[in-house]
């Protein structure tokens, strides 16, 4: 029998193997064996509500790279970062940037041979490259490469994150590419198209957001906390601007809010809730999954906090904690 156009059964096995690999490579951290081929070191700044930007930047950073958290660069007020290649990654909300994103990249001083910025979304991203491009370039700063990664969409008030999670988003696989660029110091800027500028200038006439600051709204107006609520604390360490706060009356919330949230998503009780509100199109519709919530697999809490706590006063547990306790 003529077995020169089959295949046995060792080189099946074969096969399936490095087809197995080729996934594992960017969903087990293997990334660092591409990002390790670039020369000079490589620092990342992010920006994450959810792990999912974390997540990114760990991959994209390799095993020699440094993860710098946006939130704590602007509490230290540190605004001068030098590398031979300097990556941002940053979720986009309502195809921008989020608030404290735009008004860092405005203060920092950036010097590196090589920079880059990757632009995880959900669902759409429309223009969310030019938006990104023409901000930077105004502060004085342009990126050799910027591409976008969709991921888990975390907007809670059109979609249920049990259903998310299940959806294949080709993580792994669009994540070795971008991945492979880096490695190359490829200069490309993911191009945009006319509908998805029109798309997004729909959104901002829908919505009525501001698009020189993008989402800045109020947290007590857009959040609130139900009964259950076991004043862990959660909620006062991951959020970024520093909006939560606990007191001997329970949780309070009050302050701009980014719309990251990291507030409700970490919650560990389910307790904090978007508010409803017929008259707002935000919150028009509520929630789509109260009792779903999502988390970056590879992102633990604790990573969150790290990344986001931010005190700003010594009695930040009022009523709980005595001065100089913290």
């Amino acid at each position: 029998m003529d077995t020169g156009n089959k295949m046995t059964r060792r080189d099946a096995l074969k096969r399936m193997g490095a087809a197995v690999a080729s996934v594992a490579i960017a969903s087990s951290g293997i990334l660092s064996l591409v990002s390790c081929e670039k020369k000079g070191k490589r620092v990342i700044l992010y920006f994450t509500g959810t792990g999912n930007c974390l997540y990114v930047a760990r991959q994209l950073a390799g095993d020699g790279g440094e993860l710098l958290s946006i939130p704590q660069l602007v509490k230290q007020k540190r605004f001068d970062i030098e590398a031979d290649e300097i990556g941002s990654v940053y979720p986009i909300y309502g195809h921008m940037p989020p608030n404290m994103v735009r008004q860092f990249i405005k203060k920092v001083r950036l010097k590196a041979d090589y920079k880059f910025a990757i632009l995880t979304y959900g669902n759409r991203k429309c223009n969310a490259v030019e938006i990104w491009d023409e901000i930077s370039r105004q502060a004085g700063t342009r990126f050799d490469y910027i591409n976008t990664l969709i991921m888990v969409d975390n907007w809670l008030p059109n979609f249920d994150m049990n259903e998310q999670i299940l959806i294949d988003k080709h993580i792994p696989e669009n994540l070795y590419k971008i991945a492979t660029d880096l490695a190359g110091q490829k200069r490309w800027h993911e191009p945009v198209t006319g509908e998805e500028r029109r798309q997004h200038e729909e959104f901002l006439e829908r919505t009525g957001i501001d698009p020189s600051t993008g989402f800045v709204l109020k947290s007590e107006k857009y959040f609130t906390v139900i009964d259950g609520c076991i004043g862990c604390g959660a909620c006062v360490s991951v959020c970024p601007r520093g909006n939560y706060e606990l007191t001997s009356q329970g949780v309070k919330m009050q302050g701009e809010c980014e719309f990251c949230f990291a507030c409700i998503q970490n919650c560990p009780q389910k307790v904090i809730r978007f508010a409803k509100n017929e008259n707002d199109p935000f919150l028009r519709n509520g929630e789509k999954n109260q009792n779903a919530r999502y988390r970056n697999e590879h992102v633990s809490l604790m990573d969150i906090k790290r990344a986001n706590w931010v005190i700003q006063r010594s009695n930040y547990f009022t009523g709980w904690l005595k001065p100089g306790m913290l």
